[in-house]
């Protein structure tokens, strides 16, 4: 895994815009979530999460409340989120890598990962309780800079109900770790169809 190197930041922005689409691991202390906001509430499927990313700057975690690709097709619309718990002995350096893979399939064959369906204020109500609590947050996906940086397509890749590309070991996952007990929680998702 490579890492960015801090530049100004017009320059920042520049490399995360060369490195559109590629995987990659973000480290941050969180400092802001908040749902999406959208004129049209149809639209909204996304809880943001700020984070503060060593000497980056902020960065944007865009997860998923919901698949709109699945409920437009007539399919369930439902994450099923999956969860692993494990201590922390510690804590990973904050900052941009670039990862090879990750792939939930690896993740499920060393933890007996139950995946459980959440509708979108579930999502919501999960999703901002466990930034709110979270003194450090690892990230898995793809990087991108649009009015602001920040990384998505925190989910599986895999062939789902509405989408029949297969993309295979750049699953997207969210990691929480908590000072209490030094504990830290992987948060999986998939959507309808998803293996």
């Amino acid at each position: 895994m490579n890492l960015i190197a801090p530049t100004s930041s017009t320059a920042f922005i520049n490399e995360i815009c060369s490195r559109r689409y590629q995987f990659s691991r973000v480290v941050g202390k969180p400092t802001h979530v908040q749902i999406e906001y959208n004129s049209h509430e149809s639209r909204v499927d996304h809880v943001w999460i700020t984070l503060q990313v060593s000497e980056y700057g902020h960065m944007r975690a865009a997860v998923n409340t919901l698949s709109k690709l699945n409920r437009d097709a007539g399919f369930d619309e439902r994450v099923r989120v999956g969860m692993v718990r494990e201590p922390w002995q510690t804590l990973p350096e904050t900052g941009i890598f670039y990862c090879e893979s990750l792939d939930y399939t690896g993740i499920e064959s060393r933890a007996n990962v139950f995946y459980e369906f959440r509708t979108k204020p579930e999502m919501e109500e999960l999703l901002t309780r466990k930034a709110e609590t979270a003194i450090l947050i690892e990230v898995w996906g793809d990087i991108y800079a649009h009015n602001h940086v920040g990384i998505h397509q925190i989910h599986s890749r895999r062939a789902s109900c509405a989408i029949a590309q297969d993309i295979i070991g750049r699953d997207g996952a969210l990691k929480f770790y908590y000072a209490e007990e030094q504990a830290s929680e992987m948060l999986l998702f998939k959507f309808c169809g998803q293996p």
